[in-house]
């Protein structure tokens, strides 16, 4: 019979994952979300507490309170927590529980399930005669192993200390390509000098160039045996953190027999043991003397802990290292492990590392044949080598690679030689970033390697359990990548004819050299005005390249143009993003140049529209006030009296001869209003001439910057920006808004009246400023008389 407090632990485990498993549940109702508002707030703890379901909410509104601020969807990749995970998870419930249970019935339990899960992974990965030790951290497992190496190489250690290390100095030999911080992170633990570290290089001509060389190692542990030190160990790699490369370790495993040497093998290789066929150079590794293994990634088993399987003789050793415990609670750390183990059965595990194998599998013989993408079997300089670890590993590397023969259509990749390693790895990089965000569950991410620079990685055995990774997602992830792959060539190509035109151009615009961005290039506009000051300068760059990349965004084009990356080093400049081969580069800067100058001239002719005012409201006021002092010389001061005035005014009325005035603010002149009320029209309004009409000859529905199909000319598109700018040199007030090309062709028998339109706008908008200015100046100029006959009429 089940005891029924082991049903009720599963029953609220249950109940808390359909909790907190729904990332898309909504609160039922707007107080309880008010409730949970301020839940990353600490506060006191409330004196009554709080039950079981309203603690599960806190806690699932903390995980998703990043979503719900943002309102969207969270882009992080989730782990898929099957049935298998769901044992993983009851397995720590459990632990908790049967560590309350009495002292010997604990002691039974925790021994039968430290020997089952050791005796399945000892066979599951064919290491025989092996012990276990279940860690949280990884690297835990290689520190209680050095602990085990340095108490059996050194005798009185025990009773000792450190003091016998300074008569023979241990050294620990890893590997350049090995884990980062991994030999650090051993010397602070064992409390060894950083002299105690030896890292070997890699191959350099032959084999792969993540491969340890044991030539230069069996030289390095010579001259440090004449040196008088001890080599104490060495840390081998089944699988590289970056490449994925296994060492040698058959090789390996017989210096290390020479030296009396340790030898710890450790990678994601290492699951391939439990396949049916293995490889020579994974097989070695059942030789070593120990190995960390990490099924929790391999089988997508969540918090389930790692595990180091070893080989000694010495029970007293292991326990003074730390290797095993004589408290049974310590034993429990494999209970997950050990119910997910069964859930799963043999074949459901091998089954799982089989599929990742497959994928990885797949996805290479798919990206051999994709033209400029280049895998993990071949090297920087594209010759490809044999290595037999490489033909199945299940790390799959490649990375974008623009051959020098590819650039056509006049594009050169010749003028970026220099950069050209690191205008790669932005593309790559970019490249991986869009493949994890069009395809998450992929799993693949980005690396970056010493001689290859960076690529993407495709690593299905730390990912495929946990995303859920299946055949299909590598479908999708060649599909993306296909349409992905041409778009970075044809930029590649463009990059230098997009410098070449932007020179052109100068020195209104300025080529920025930004090889890190993943893109056309970059360009900045230069304000050409004279006499500022740096500081006013800086202020109109800034101005006139933030409204440029408005207007470039609001464009109808596929290009994207931003301020490039968040911390990036050049400010105020146009970051142009990836194009394809149909693009007209040389339209594009032109444009580009064409809206410059707009923004330019518009923001002067403001400035001086603004003092052009100015002026004329001063010069107004000064012939006004002379107009009323030759009206007081004409009419005498007797008719100014208030009495006399009035009654002279009434018998001998005079006529005023003030004239108004009108202010002409496209020609800047100060004129009489007198021709205006005569003829009771405006004149002197200065001729705009007809701006010639657009020639361009898009087809319907086709984006800017695009070329016209095969046998066609290329015709530009700016002639709407040209066509504004005429009209501001002639002096008009009103910009022009419209910087889209016409998408059709107009008839020829509409060309003329097309081109009267803007000018007649632009007349009529001119036209009612200069009357508001002669309804104020008027207004003014009767005052003085409306005030004589409101006397009068009193």
């Amino acid at each position: 019979m089940v005891d029924s407090t082991l049903t009720q632990v599963g029953k609220n485990l249950s109940e808390a994952m359909r909790i907190l498993g729904d990332g898309q549940r909504e609160l039922e109702v707007g107080t309880e979300r008010q409730r949970f508002s301020r839940s990353s707030i600490p506060g006191p703890l409330q004196g009554d507490g709080q039950d079981v379901a309203a603690i599960l909410h806190l806690v699932h509104n903390l995980i998703h309170e990043e979503e719900e601020e943002e309102d969207k969807p969270s882009q992080h990749r989730m782990q898929n927590v099957g049935e298998q995970g769901h044992m993983a998870l009851l397995g720590h419930s459990l632990a908790a529980y049967i560590s309350v249970l009495d002292r010997e019935r604990l002691r039974k339990l925790t021994t039968r399930i430290l020997s089952d899960t050791t005796l399945w992974l000892c066979r599951l990965f064919r290491y025989e005669n092996g012990s276990a030790y279940f860690h949280e951290d990884d690297r835990d497992g290689l520190v209680k192993v050095c602990r085990l190496v340095i108490n059996a190489r050194y005798e009185e250690y025990a009773s000792e200390g450190y003091a016998v290390l300074s008569f023979k100095q241990p050294v620990i030999y890893q590997s350049a390509s090995g884990r980062p911080g991994l030999g650090q992170h051993l010397c602070s633990q064992l409390g060894l000098p950083l002299s105690s570290l030896c890292t070997v290089p890699c191959n350099t001509i032959f084999g792969s160039q993540h491969q340890m060389d044991v030539a230069l190692l069996d030289k390095l542990i010579k001259e440090d045996i004449e040196a008088g030190k001890l080599p104490l160990l060495l840390i081998a790699n089944a699988g590289t953190p970056g490449a994925g490369h296994t060492d040698k370790l058959a090789r390996l495993k017989d210096l290390c027999d020479q030296y009396s040497m340790w030898f710890h093998v450790e990678g994601v290789n290492l699951a391939t043991l439990a396949l049916g066929p293995v490889t020579s150079a994974i097989m070695a590794a059942n030789r070593s003397d120990s190995m960390t293994l990490t099924p929790g990634q391999w089988l997508g088993l969540p918090a389930v802990t790692a595990v180091t399987l070893y080989r000694h003789e010495d029970p007293a050793l292991s326990l003074a290292a730390g290797l095993t415990s004589s408290q049974p609670v310590a034993k429990l750390r494999a209970l997950p492990l050990w119910l997910s183990l069964q859930y799963l059965g043999h074949n459901g595990i091998v089954q799982k590392i089989k599929h990742a194998a497959t994928l990885s599998q797949q996805l290479l013989q798919k990206l051999k044949t994709l033209a400029s993408i280049k895998t993990s079997d071949v090297d920087h300089s594209g010759m490809s080598f044999e290595v037999e670890d490489e033909l199945s590993s299940p790390v799959v590397l490649f990375k974008f690679s623009q051959e020098m023969s590819a650039a056509s259509s006049g594009g050169s990749v010749d003028g970026y030689c220099a950069g050209e390693k690191e205008v790669l790895d932005a593309f790559n990089r970019w490249l991986g970033e869009q493949l994890v965000q069009l395809v998450p569950t992929s799993g693949v991410d980005v690396v970056e390697l010493e001689d290859e620079g960076t690529c993407v990685r495709f690593s299905p055995l730390l990912t495929a359990a946990v995303l859920g990774t299946q055949q299909g997602d590598v479908e999708a992830l060649v599909e993306k990548l296909s349409e992905l792959v041409p778009v970075m060539s044809s930029t590649m190509c463009l990059r230098q004819d997009f410098r070449e035109e932007t020179h052109r151009h100068s020195p209104t615009l300025i080529y920025m050299e930004e090889p890190s961005w993943p893109g056309l290039g970059v360009v900045r506009y230069e304000p050409q005005a004279e006499g500022m000051d740096e500081s006013r300068r800086k202020q109109e760059l800034e101005k006139i390249n933030t409204e440029l990349l408005k207007k470039l965004q609001d464009l109808d084009t596929d290009i994207t143009f931003s301020t490039g990356p968040e911390f990036g080093t050049e400010e105020d400049c146009i970051f142009v993003g990836m194009v394809t081969e149909d693009v007209d580069v040389s339209e594009l800067v032109d444009t580009i140049a064409a809206l410059g100058r707009d923004i330019e001239e518009s923001g002067r002719l403001l400035e001086n529209m603004t003092e052009v005012v100015r002026k004329g409201i001063l010069e107004a006021e000064i012939q006004l006030q002379k107009a009323n002092e030759e009206k007081l010389m004409e009419e005498g001061v007797i008719r100014q009296l208030p009495l006399v005035g009035s009654v002279l005014n009434w018998f001998s009325p005079v006529q005023s001869s003030v004239k108004g005035r009108t202010f002409n603010l496209a020609a800047g002149s100060l004129d009489s209003t007198e021709v205006t009320y005569s003829t009771k029209a405006q004149t002197g309004r200065p001729s705009l001439q007809d701006t010639p009409s657009s020639s361009s000859k898009k087809l319907p529905g086709q984006r800017l910057f695009r070329r016209s199909v095969a046998g066609s000319d290329s015709f530009s598109e700016t002639s709407s920006i040209g066509q504004a700018e005429e009209i501001t040199r002639d002096g008009s007030t009103t910009p022009s808004r419209s910087i889209h090309p016409p998408i059709s062709q107009p008839a020829p028998e509409d060309l003329h009246s097309a081109s009267n339109v803007f000018p007649e706008k632009i007349s009529e908008s001119s036209e009612q400023m200069q009357r508001q200015e002669e309804a104020e100046v008027a207004s003014e100029e009767r005052q003085p008389e409306g005030q004589e006959m409101e006397q009068s009429g009193r």
